[in-house]
């Protein structure tokens, strides 16, 4: 195959038609291949003098008569298919063979935009991201080839003064938009606003201009200003002779991601239009204007021609909505306002075209109400009453005299102006002054109680339109210039036993006080100052001057036989100044206590003792300790031991063990000790005992005796127990004695508490035989054990198999026979026989004693020589089996 031309794929169907071999190949070649050009050369077994090619615009292609297949003209990408014969003498002897020619594109094509220019327009304060224009750009190259991917950019943005980017451009679809910048910062040209109706001409434009410029000595072509101004009123600006911005606009193939990318270019021009729905907000309307309603307030503009229908709605959706919008974006106010009714309110303009879709964004508009002084000041109270204690120095403060007007705060309309307008009882002179602006009250010289309790004053208080007269009432207060003075200064001496009871009075007190009654300075209250370090006593009064000396807690006769109490008599209410509380405000009582036989007491009033179950005998477990309020002689019993365990010293109180402690038989356990004294008077506690584990028990097997039979070899499960708690229990060690290794039999734990014991042989007889098997608990601690296991035939019930005993009843002679005949058979008896002799020797006993006692001492005599021989045998066995 020539360089240049690859073969794809081939492949050939053999039919019956014609006996022609059809083929069909795949060929590619470069898009521009150079000319002419051999692709393939086609070959064929049977002679022929040419090959011919068949196929619509086959002109491209050319076949010489050796099969040669040639481009004849440059390619452009596409895939078209061809047909070739072999004829030989003007007739087919192979074909035909169907040709693909696929052409390879390359990137010999620029990206181009579907125009040079593009115009726009957009308003100013539209929100980043929102979309400007879109460019469009095509490429010739193959679509779903990489030279056809295209890549957007901007190259530059004119003018651009402050180096800030105002557009943005999505790089795979071409769309144009404003940045955040952009949001922030584009500005339309200065325009003039035509209202709704007016016609945007020449003539509407001069007739403004003449209404803000009424004289006119210039032309207005020639008036510089008016041209201005004329420019500056068309609003339908062309971008492609006047745009604001011109923004460069790159496309490349190959993704944008080459050095070798193609490229082209186009012009964005767009013009920024003024966006006139701006808030207008916050519009202030004074309140009770007077006005001829409706009130036009505000307005709101579109900057777009289209026609648009406004409406108007209350955020706060209140009942009151005292607002309404034109067709031309006017806000009215249809009534007056009051202030301090509402002081705001929110207004919610919408823009929608005719079918309801917004064309602007809802706008919100405050509204703020203004105050006007239409409200007079008014007393938060009737009347105002205040307190001042006498003899207080000039200038003190007496109170503050609270006004309120409902004109907004902190304008003129509610500044307030404070007057007193007169005072009663009249003094001079006046006894009172007030700050005009915040009411403060202050005393002008030093009140008397004694001479006036009360004064009356009017005060006048104003605004700039309005006043209001408040009427105060002023109570002068009696100081604390008496002292409270008891009744006596000594009550004497009380006797009281010590076991009285908490919250017996023991006597009653009383005092006086001359300052003004049911006032601070008049009321007395009591308080032991002395004598009382234990707090054995209380005074309870309710501040009348009357007080109840109570026992505040139990008395103790051996702590403080005789108390000397001294009480005094105080005010709440501070003294004046320069008085001090002195002995007539204080009084002594002596109080005496009887003793009484008191209880012994125990030291603690809890008694609990842990001690380990192997403590020797004779240990000493604790020693209660107990006195006798009155010093007499104490002594113990202990109760309650039901095992004998524990003794007390009567008169140490030492408690000792006599027996041995077992926590298995009872691991926690309560005596009492009882404290005697002389009197008999006695107290008594409870001593918790409990027992703390020691490894003092081995492991047990539950079960000691087993058995196995011998036609059916089934492992043992051996149990264990062990009374002590962990960790002196379990998990367990099972093995057999001495930890040897049995060849018959073997020992395998299974968790913690059991084992399984397996028979691995089958003894030759029915046997039974110990095996010494060792079990120790966790600590270690432990012994070995005989376990007997009895080997033998059982039944289909899985029990060791027993032979049947006779119940039919013999007579003496025929007994008699048959055991005469076993004992001449003695010699050989086996142990069978000697137990069927026994059990009928019993029977013969019953019957004949005489003759039982004779067979007996003959049997004797046949085990005995019959155990030398089974000894024998079964020491034999045992070897055997263990």
């Amino acid at each position: 195959m020539p360089l240049g031309a690859r073969l794809s794929s081939a492949w050939s169907e053999s039919t019956n038609k014609s006996n022609v071999e059809c083929k069909v190949v795949f060929l590619y070649s470069f898009k521009g291949t150079p000319v002419p050009y051999p692709l393939y050369q086609f070959l064929v077994t049977n002679p022929v003098d040419r090959f011919r090619i068949s196929a619509e615009g086959g002109e491209e292609f050319r076949i010489s008569s050796d099969g040669w297949l040639y481009l004849e003209r440059p390619l452009d990408w596409s895939r078209e298919d061809h047909y070739i014969e072999a004829l030989h003498e003007d007739t087919v002897v192979d074909g035909p063979i169907s040709v693909t020619v696929n052409v390879l594109d390359i990137n010999n094509n620029a990206p181009y935009f579907n125009q040079s220019v593009y115009t726009a327009w957009v308003r100013e304060k539209s929100p980043a991201g929102s979309p400007v224009s879109r460019v469009f750009a095509m490429d010739q190259d193959d679509p779903t080839s990489p030279n056809a991917d295209l890549y957007y950019s901007l190259v530059s943005q004119i003018p651009n003064k402050q180096n800030v980017a105002f557009f943005q451009i999505n790089h795979q679809t071409g769309e144009i938009s404003i940045t955040e910048q952009g949001e922030e910062m584009l500005k339309a040209r200065e325009g003039i606003q035509f209202n709704r109706g007016e016609e945007k001409t020449v003539e509407t434009l001069r007739n403004k201009f003449n209404s803000y410029c009424p004289v006119q000595n210039v032309p207005y072509d020639q008036n510089p200003f008016y041209t201005c101004v004329e420019r500056a009123g068309r609003r339908n600006v062309d971008p492609l002779s006047d745009p604001d911005y011109t923004l460069m606009v790159r496309v490349q193939d190959l993704g944008g991601m080459s050095d070798t990318a193609l490229s082209g270019n186009a012009r964005v021009q767009i013009v920024v239009q003024e966006n006139l729905w701006v808030n207008p907000g916050p519009v202030f309307v004074r309140e009770h204007m007077t006005a001829t309603y409706p009130l036009v307030i505000t307005k709101v503009t579109r900057m777009s021609a289209t026609t648009a229908i406004y409406t108007l709605t209350q955020k706060e959706r209140e009942l009151k909505f005292p607002f309404q919008i034109t067709e031309d974006g006017e806000i009215q106010l249809t009534e007056e306002l009051d202030r301090e009714d509402k002081n705001m309110y929110i207004l919610v303009v919408q823009a929608t075209d005719p079918h309801g879709n917004d064309v602007d964004p809802p706008m919100e508009i405050v509204i703020l109400v203004e105050d006007v002084n239409d409200n007079a000041p008014q007393c938060d109270h009737e009347e105002s009453i205040f307190e001042l204690q006498e003899q207080e120095p000039i200038g003190s403060m007496v109170g503050q005299l609270l006004v309120h007007d409902a004109d907004e705060e902190g304008t003129l309309n509610a500044q307030l102006n404070y007057t007193i307008l007169s005072q009663h009882p009249d003094t001079s002179p006046k006894s009172f002054s007030i700050d005009t602006t915040s009411g403060n009250i202050q005393a002008l010289r030093i009140l008397q109680r004694t001479e006036q309790k009360l004064y009356s004053l009017k005060v006048r208080v104003s605004d700039p339109d309005f006043s209001v007269d408040c009427n105060v009432l002023i109570k002068v207060i009696d100081v604390n210039n008496e002292l409270p003075v008891f009744e006596k200064a000594d009550y004497g001496s009380h006797t009281v036993a010590e076991d009285a009871p908490v919250g017996h009075t023991l006597l009653t007190i009383t005092a006086t006080d001359n300052d003004e009654p049911d006032s601070g300075s008049s009321t007395i209250y009591f308080n032991i100052s002395s004598g009382n370090d234990d707090e054995f006593f209380t005074v309870e009064t309710n501040g009348t001057g009357v007080g109840h000396v109570v026992i505040a807690k139990p008395l103790d006769f051996e702590v403080s036989p005789s108390l000397r109490l001294q009480i005094d008599a105080r005010n709440p209410e501070p003294l004046t100044k320069g008085l001090e509380y002195g002995r007539e405000s204080s009084a002594f009582v002596l109080v005496s206590l009887t003793d009484v036989d008191e209880v012994p007491e125990f030291s603690s009033h809890v008694l609990d003792v842990a001690v380990p179950e192997n403590i020797t005998k004779g240990s000493v477990l604790l020693t209660v300790e107990a006195a006798d309020p009155e010093g007499k002689e104490i002594s113990f019993k202990l109760d309650g031991d039901t095992w004998g365990w524990l003794e007390i010293d009567a008169a140490t109180g030492e408690i000792r063990t006599k027996g041995e402690l077992d926590r298995e038989t009872v691991e926690t356990f309560e005596v009492t000790v009882t404290a005697f004294e002389k009197g008999e008077m006695m107290e008594v506690r409870v001593v918790s005992v409990r027992l703390l584990d020691v490894n003092d028990n081995f492991p047990k097997l539950v079960e000691s005796k087993v058995f196995i039979c011998v036609k059916k070899l089934e492992p043992v499960v051996l149990t264990a127990t062990d009374k002590d708690n962990a960790p002196f229990s379990q998990p367990f060690t099972f093995s057999l004695a001495n930890g040897r290794k049995s060849p018959n039999w073997e020992l395998t734990s299974i968790d913690g508490s059991t084992a399984q014991l397996t028979l691995k042989k089958i003894p030759i007889s029915d046997l039974t035989i110990t095996l010494p098997i060792t079990i120790k608990d966790h600590a270690g601690l432990g012994v070995t054990q005989g376990l007997s296991v009895r080997v033998c035939n059982c039944t289909e019930l899985g029990y060791c198999y027993m032979a049947p005993e006779s119940r039919g009843y013999m007579g003496m002679g025929p007994t008699v026979g048959i055991l005469v005949g076993i004992l001449l058979f003695c010699g050989k008896a086996d142990a069978a026989a000697l137990e069927t002799l026994r059990s009928g020797i019993e029977r013969l006993t019953r019957l004949c004693p005489v003759a039982g006692v004779l067979f007996v001492i003959v049997i004797k005599r046949i085990e005995k020589g019959k155990k030398k021989q089974d000894g024998a045998a079964a020491d034999d066995e045992t070897k055997v089996i263990l």
